[in-house]
């Protein structure tokens, strides 16, 4: 409200209300004075109104009658423009809630005037509405004014009123009962109701009451009183009024507030009284009418049913059944057996329709179907409601079936296909059934030719209605064809689901509460100790009776169920409806089975039954096990007759099989359609799921089944699984690939149908036992034909089939025949064949009988078995992996003696079936022993062909050309495996394939031995193999076994395996599935490697040399990159093998191929400028081949083609050594990093391989050798490992890896050094490399983000057995050192070279060295700086020459300062030295300083005209800081343990004085240097000084420090010094200020006289000896001119 009653609201409807009021007075003017009168009169009320009050709202409230005067006034002019006016001001007070009852009661009676006169409807129902609905003033006689006002205006004759007026009675009609509502709300909080008068109430007793409940009860009433045509007590004024119109507002009262009935007894009463009487009366047309009856009979015509009120009627019953149900279970009784009745086949379609619909809504709500049958199904005297709803849909289906629906021509069109009437014409037509029997096109019911279409009306378990939604229609619309029946077939399928999971709910919340009570109903036993026995007989009380109600549901429905179900599923052409049917049957057969309901339970499945098999198949167990079966007999239900119909045979269906019947004569065929399939399968899930409430009905699902299998043809393999399988005794199966696709699931699920029997209880699982035996019993009976009986299923029956068997065969083959057998091939086949057929059989029993029986033969009739052979090796072969151990065994025993004696006896042809057997045994798994003995076997036949290898030939040859005729003649070509070959060369590839399959067999000894052999077959006989035929054994065999075995090894398990069966302990480099197939890809490389090197010869004229070379080395570098050190390493051993770096194993019978490394390297023949130039063949390969077999080997077959291979093989190096040694993302333990001797052999091939390349080796090739070098030599090692990798970290040698890598770069320095110009720009590559290991000395190289230790701290002394791998940097010191020597001697040779000099090599190496040079004490090892100074000085004393010389061209300009900094570093380290450094060592170090200054002394100041100024410099001012040694400010704060280095000091000083006065000066240049050393020096000793005489007063009686006392003896020397070479110097060279720069030291130095130290003293007087020669006379003044 408070937007209503805020100050600004408030203001505004004053102002309001004032301008209506003016303009209402401006209106009225001429016309109407009164009116304008009591308006301005009204403007005044107002304003004084809201000068005198506060609560101004309030006050207009009570003088609203006052108030809204004028405005009826206005409306009373009935001027169209001031009634509008009116009616719009008081729209807004009502708005604002200021009006008071009585006002309000005025304002009505002015709308009633307003109404009469038809004036302003809409808005007079518009001021109604605000006027009800803003506030509660008006009551009573004023509300029913109100109401009846709407009433009237609704029947006007104007469309848009009657549509607003209808909207707004609607909405009043729910104010009022709003109203009642809120007023219960408000009234429950203050007191409770008033207990109830008992008895039975007058309808007026309306006194208790309140107001609001007061006003809805009289409005409900009148609307009854409305809809029975009878005159209304409280809505006086009423004038017309439809029924329509009047159920709609009783169905909307009581759907919306079925509260106030049930709480209320006097609206309850209303109900019981008034509505449910009205509905019964006003159903009477639709009982009585008969369609299509002749009303003779009565003498009144009968009412026609109206099908506006019909359908308002059901929508009421719905309601009242869903919402008062408890309180009216007798009327409700009535409702439905009512609509029941509708349901009748002389009703009208649309009411039937209807009817269907009302009942569709109680069957998705289960819980009231529950108290449907509690409340009439289970009492003694009432109908039965819910069996009678069920039986009615059922009746209902049948009759759409048998009384095509005639009498409504509209159907045809709104099927959708006009040609189809809806009569019985209907199979005839195209339109559904395809002529081949195809599928209908619309899913569709159709049976005896009523057709009827299924359609989709609503979701499943929802009751969505169509006609009872239809509020506008006047007449019964015309029902669609198939509608009526969809929604019963809904019906059905709802109630099933609704029913089975209520109920199996329930139980399953009973199972869990009480777990005390079993199956069958044994005692109750104590759960919990604390439930007493009370609580559990309440338990049981409820569960009997809950089971009470349970079982009367299914007794009641389960008859009208199943004859529906099955009719429909008989009728269905829809695979979706099929199924909804047969899980309906299917969940219904498993609740009957639940409570034990057997008659009913056995019906279900019976008719699941039935639907599997064809139409009238002789089953007998489904004709006389149960009573209910559903054949033509009727059975009545309660009184109620059901007709069954039986199935009918011609449904439209497609035929998706067709079988033999499973009888003891064979019959015709029979067919089995989709729907059958469909119905097995739900059969299967039934057995599956519900096996347990199965019980005495497991004898019929199993004999159905039983003739299914054999219907369609399943045969038992192996284990016992059922396979779909083509067999002798069904010729006339047929199959469509519908069914092919799903046999297989259905033959699975049989299978695994026994499996979970493991589920049952003894109980059921009795049961199925019992069903079984009956049914093997019967299966006994059927005899089968002679081989047949060998496939008996029981086993005594078997065994006598075969033992007959085998007798006749041996016996055929023994008798003395005339001509002999081997001559009479066809009889000799014909007594074979039986034991051949005998392969077909699974029983392992017969298999036996059948190789022992083999065994017999070969031992009395193998030489004289010929033709016979193929048959006899195909009954050894047929042995399959899983058919146990025994017969793999006997089977093998025949074939080792087929090997041993037979071969030269057979027929060649059958040689190569000879290998298939014993291949195909070695890849038996059961028994290791016999692979591995087959593999023997293989080894000794292919001696047997190397040996007769003549014979062979020529007969297989003879029989190739035989059979290539006979190929011709017919028109076909002769198809045999690797088919160009010659057939023998064709036997030896059969061979080898079959080796190379075993090379992968999973077992790694079978993998291990065949691939020894298979190589070593190769290796021994492959000589004999046409020159064509290798390009197979390359491809086909070698290369495929390359790719199998990489697949494998790569794709295998590293779970570890714990031992190899038995006992065996397996070692631990072989205790995985990846280490044993590493075993296996080591092997298969080295094998295929070696036959590339041994047999290249014969290779290389091969076309596609290259090609195969390309892809040996793709296998190289896959293994070679595989994360197992053994097999990266091998691949590196067989990359050396083919590269012929190892020289190969020779050959004795073949000419010699010469290890390419000693033949000296091939000049080509003319220049070569790039390797694409195509390169001119002179020689055929004849010739080479001729030249082969000559006595001098071939030095090279063509270059070109050879530098290509080689090109290869460098690029495969490149590529293995840059993601071997690239360093992985991230680490954690189980990283692979390469191990070092897998690095060392890497890097050992590339010297060899350079000798190949080196003509085309270019700058990038260097650095891509040079990123694997320097990778490698980063790879750190496993701390397990370097015991046996590294020297201890004192030694100063290096790995085997760095030995590699600087051989690598020495090769390469040595090549370019006799190579041409254009090779000599790599030297400064070279020099950058080694440079970089020089900086290892110093900080060793990171290997991406791994943490490594340091080798010194690395703890291999007590190595943890399962601690992780630390990973180890190794000692690089050795090695970073040797590289330096290197760079030294490197440096020697090529200071001079144009790319030295251009490449700033000079300044890289000093830019090296200067780090160990600045780190000196701090550096890893002593030895380091020692070295790199020394290395320096050798580098400078051939560097600085080359400087000088190009000191004009700037290419050295940038070295200068690099060396100054260098010096720097060194002449003044931070570093400190150690503690333990003794006096020696100290002055050896300090010697080779002062030799760093002698080199300046000696190299660069002699020279400074060509050095630059700033570089000078920087040299003379750090001799000056070297030559008197300058410690801190004051003593206290000196280090006294700093060793002072005398001797260097002297040496700077000495330098800087030779270098102030050089005799020899040529330059000002010069002059510049001496003159700037000379004043630095002076002030110099002048500080020092002036320090000493201060530190010497202030010490008094302590002695100085020795550093200080040696300084000032230093300076006092180098004074003495000082004056003697300025005196020695020519007078002209020494500048007045240097003099007097020397005179001034002089009142110092007689300051220092006072000093105790006799040392000093001793200096100084010879200090102050020389100034003597300062002293002479002052120059006399010239006086006046006179001197």
């Amino acid at each position: 409200m408070s937007g209503t009653s805020s100050p600004e609201a408030v203001k505004k409807l004053l102002e309001n209300m004032q301008s209506d009021l003016r303009a209402l007075s401006l209106e009225c003017k001429k016309k109407f004075p009164p009116v304008k009168e009591a308006a301005e009169s009204g403007i005044i009320k107002v304003k004084t109104i809201a000068a005198r009050n506060t609560e101004i709202l309030a006050a207009l409230k009570e003088n609203s009658s006052e108030v809204v005067q004028p405005f009826l006034m206005g409306c009373g002019t009935k001027e169209p423009k001031i009634t509008q006016l009116c009616l719009a001001a008081i729209q807004r007070l009502m708005s604002h809630e200021v009006v008071s009852e009585t006002a309000a009661g005025n304002i009505i009676n002015m709308l009633w005037q307003l109404m009469e006169n038809s004036l302003e409807e809409l808005k007079l129902l518009q001021t109604v509405l605000v006027l009800l609905t803003t506030n509660t003033v008006v009551h009573d006689e004023a509300l029913s004014k109100a109401i009846v006002l709407c009433f009237r205006l609704h029947f006007t004759k104007d469309n848009i009123t009657n549509n607003t007026a209808a909207a707004t009675v609607r909405q009043v009609v729910t104010v009022v009962f709003e109203r009642m509502v809120a007023e219960d709300e408000r009234h429950r909080d203050i007191i409770e109701q008033p207990v109830l008068v008992q008895g039975n109430s007058n309808r007026r007793s309306v006194s208790t009451l309140k107001p609001c409940a007061k006003d809805a009860y009289m409005l409900f009433q009148d609307l009854c009183q409305l809809v029975n045509a009878d005159a209304p007590y409280w809505l006086v004024g009423m004038t017309e009024m439809t029924r329509t119109f009047g159920l709609e507002l009783l169905e909307s009262v009581l759907n919306d507030f079925p509260q106030v009935f049930l709480q209320h007894q006097e609206f309850s009463f209303l109900l019981k009284e008034r509505v449910c009487p009205l509905v019964i009366k006003l159903f009477s047309p639709n009982i009585k009418f008969r369609q299509g009856s002749s009303t003779s009979s009565s003498p009144a015509p009968v009412e026609k049913p109206y099908f506006p009120i019909c359908m308002r009627l059901l929508r009421v019953v719905s309601v009242l059944i869903k919402q008062f149900y408890s309180l009216l279970v007798t009327e409700c009784e009535i409702f439905l057996s009512l609509l029941v009745k509708f349901l009748d086949a002389d009703k009208p379609q649309w009411l039937r329709a209807v009817a269907v619909e009302s009942i569709h809504r109680f069957c998705v709500q289960p819980q009231l179907l529950r108290s449907f049958c509690q409340s009439y199904d289970m009492k003694q005297h009432s109908t039965k409601v819910f069996r009678d709803i069920v039986n009615a849909l059922g009746s209902f289906i049948q009759s759409l079936f048998l009384v095509p629906p005639t009498g409504n021509p509209a159907t045809s069109n709104q099927a959708g296909n006009n040609n189809l009437g809806g009569s019985v014409s209907a199979p005839a037509n195209s339109g559904m059934v395809g002529i081949g029997g195809g599928v209908t096109l619309l899913p569709a019911f159709e049976y005896r030719g009523t057709w009827i279409p299924i359609l989709t009306i609503t979701v499943q378990g929802s009751a969505k209605a169509t006609y009872l939604e239809m509020l506008d229609k006047v007449e019964p619309p015309t029902i669609p064809e198939g509608y009526a029946m969809s929604v019963a077939f809904h019906c059905l399928l709802d109630l099933v689901r609704g029913i089975t999971s209520m109920i199996e709910g329930e139980l399953g919340e009973l199972e869990t509460e009480c777990q005390t009570t079993t199956e069958e109903g044994s005692s109750p036993t104590q759960s919990t100790e604390q439930q007493d026995l009370q609580s559990t007989s309440d338990q049981m009380d409820k569960e009997i009776v809950s089971r009470a109600v349970w079982e009367e549901m299914v007794n009641a429905c389960w008859c009208g169920l199943l004859a529906a179900l099955s009719l429909l599923l008989d009728a269905s052409t829809d695979e979706a409806a099929t199924e909804n049917i047969l899980k309906a049957e299917l969940t219904m057969a498993a609740l009957c089975g639940r409570l034990g309901l057997v008659t009913s339970r056995d019906a279900f499945i019976t008719a699941i039954c039935k639907g599997s098999l064809p139409p009238h198949y002789a089953l007998t167990v489904l004709n006389t096990t149960t009573a209910a079966t559903l054949s033509n007999k009727s059975y009545s239900v309660q009184g109620q007759s059901v007709m069954m119909i039986s199935p009918s045979s011609e449904s439209h269906q497609q035929v998706v099989a067709v079988g033999q019947p499973l009888a003891v004569q064979p019959q015709g065929t029979v067919m089995l359609t989709s729907k059958n399939i469909q119905c097995m399968r739900t059969l299967l899930n039934l057995a599956h799921c519900h096996g347990a409430v199965l019980g005495t009905s497991w004898q019929l699902v199993l004999a159905t089944l039983q003739h299914l299998v054999w219907i369609l043809g399943l045969k038992p393999s192996s284990g016992g699984a059922l396979k779909p399988g083509r067999a002798v005794e069904g010729p006339s199966t047929v199959l469509t690939t519908a069914v092919m696709t799903d046999l297989p699931v259905i033959s699975n699920i049989l299978s695994r149908l026994f499996e979970s029997s493991q589920y049952l209880d003894d109980v059921s699982l009795h049961h199925l036992i019992n069903a079984l035996c009956s049914l093997s019993l019967e299966a006994m009976d059927m005899a089968y034909g002679n081989n047949k009986v060998c496939q008996h299923p029981n086993s005594r029956m078997r065994e006598w089939g075969a033992e007959a068997l085998t007798s006749l065969i041996k016996a055929g083959l023994t008798f003395n025949h005339d001509p002999p057998l081997s001559q009479n091939q066809r009889l000799q086949l014909l007594l074979l064949n039986p034991l051949k057929e005998m392969s077909n059989i699974n029983h392992p029993d017969i298999r036996l009988k059948q190789l022992e029986c083999v065994l017999q033969i070969l031992q009395s009739q193998g030489d004289s078995l010929g033709p016979g052979w193929p048959l006899v090796l195909g009954v050894m072969g047929a042995i399959r992996n899983d058919q146990g151990e025994s017969l793999i065994r006997t089977a093998f025993q025949c074939l080792q003696l087929v090997v041993t004696d037979f071969l030269p006896t057979m027929p060649c042809t059958c040689l190569q079936i000879v290998v298939d057997v014993a291949g195909s045994f070695g890849l038996h798994n059961q028994e290791l022993n016999i692979s591995l003995t087959s593999i023997g076997l293989l080894w000794n036949i292919s001696d047997y062909f190397f040996q007769r290898g003549e014979t062979i030939e020529k007969e297989l040859n003879k029989e190739e050309a035989a059979q290539q005729k006979q190929a011709e003649e017919k028109g076909v070509v002769l198809n045999r495996p690797f088919h160009p070959a010659p057939p023998f060369d064709c036997l030896w590839l059969c061979l080898y394939a079959k080796l190379g399959e075993l090379c992968v067999d999973p077992r790694p000894a079978v993998r291990k031995s065949a691939g020894q052999t298979l190589f070593s077959t190769i290796g021994a006989h492959g000589t004999l193999l046409q020159h064509s035929t290798w390009h197979t054994v390359i491809w086909k065999v070698l290369f495929h076994l390359l790719d199998r075995v990489r697949e494998s090894s790569t794709t295998a398990d590293k779970e570890k395996i714990e031992s190899g069966g038995g006992n065996i302990l397996i070692h631990h480099s072989r205790d995985t599935a990846e280490k044993q197939w590493a075993e296996t890809w080591v092997l298969t490389l080295a094998g295929v490697a070696r036959i590339f090197n041994t047999r290249r010869y014969l290779l290389q004229p091969l076309g596609d040399f290259s090609r195969a070379w390309d892809v040996l080395l793709d296998h190289i570098q896959s293994a070679a990159l595989s994360k197992n050190n053994e097999v990266s390493l091998a691949a590196l051993k067989s990359f050396q093998e083919i590269l012929q770096i190892v020289s190969p194993v020779r050959d004795s019978d073949k000419p010699e191929t010469p290890p390419v490394v000693n033949v000296p390297v091939p000049v080509l023949i003319g220049p070569i400028s790039g390797m694409s130039r195509p390169f001119v063949r002179t020689d055929s390969i004849g010739e080479k081949l001729g030249r082969y077999s000559s006595s001098e080997p071939p030095i090279v077959t063509d270059e070109l083609e050879d530098l290509n291979l080689w090109w290869a093989a460098w690029n495969t190096w490149y590529r293995i050594g840059s993601e071997s040694t690239k360093p992985p993302i991230t680490f954690d333990k189980l990283t692979f990093i390469p191990s070092q001797p897998f690095l060392t052999a890497l890097i050992q091939i590339f010297p060899a391989l350079y000798q190949h390349i080196k003509t085309g080796f270019n700058m990038d090739d260097l650095q891509k050798l040079g990123v694997i070098l320097h990778s490698a030599i980063s790879v750190p090692i496993s701390s397990d490992a370097s015991p046996f990798i590294l020297p201890s970290y004192t030694e100063a040698v290096l790995t085997s890896l760095q030995e590699a890598v600087l051989t690598a770069l020495d090769v390469l320095q040595k090549a370019i050094c006799v190579g041409p110009e254009n090779m000599q720009i790599m030297y400064p590559a070279i020099f950058d490399q080694l440079l970089a290991f020089v900086e290892f000395s110093c900080k060793p190289p990171q290997y991406g983000q791994l943490e490594t230790k340091h080798i010194a701290n690395a703890k291999y002394n007590q190595i943890q057995l399962f601690a992780p791998a630390e990973w180890v940097a190794l000692n690089y010191v050795p090695f970073a050192e040797r590289s330096l020597e290197v760079v030294v001697d490197l440096y020697q040779k090529t200071a001079c070279h144009k790319a030295v000099v251009n490449e700033k090599v000079l300044q890289n190496i000093i830019k090296t060295l200067r780090v160990p040079l600045s780190l000196k004490y701090s550096c890893p090892s002593e030895s380091t700086w020692k070295l790199a100074v020394s290395s320096l000085l050798r580098v400078l004393s051939i560097g600085l020459p080359v400087a000088r010389q190009h000191a004009s061209s700037g290419k050295f300009d940038s070295m200068w300062p690099e060396l100054a900094n260098t010096f720097e570093d060194f002449l003044f380290t931070k570093s400190i030295p150690p503690d333990n450094l003794s006096i020696q060592e100290f002055q050896r170090n300090e010697n080779i300083d002062v030799e760093v200054v002698q080199l300046i002394s000696n190299e660069i100041l002699p020279y400074a005209n060509f050095i630059p100024k700033e570089f000078v410099g920087q040299i003379m001012t750090m001799l000056n800081k070297g030559s008197i040694h300058s410690q801190s400010s004051s003593f206290t704060e000196a280090e006294i343990d700093i060793r002072l280095r005398e001797e260097f000091s002297k040496m700077c000083f000495e330098t800087l004085l030779q270098f102030s006065f050089s005799n020899k000066v040529t330059t000002p240049q010069e002059g510049y240097i001496s003159r700037m050393a000379l004043s630095v020096l002076l002030k110099r000793s002048q500080d020092v000084l002036h320090r000493y005489i201060e530190d010497e007063r202030l010490s008094g009686k302590c002695p100085l420090p020795r550093q200080q006392v040696t300084e000032i003896i230093f300076v006092l020397k180098a004074v003495s010094t000082l004056i003697d070479s300025l005196k020695k110097t020519q007078p002209e060279n020494v500048d007045g200020n240097t003099w007097a720069q020397v005179i001034a030291l002089y009142p110092t130095l007689v300051e220092c006289i006072t000093c105790s130290s006799s040392e000093v003293c001793s200096a100084l007087k010879e200090a102050l000896v020389p100034f003597k020669d300062f002293m002479q006379p002052p120059a006399s003044r010239v006086q006046n001119g006179e001197s």
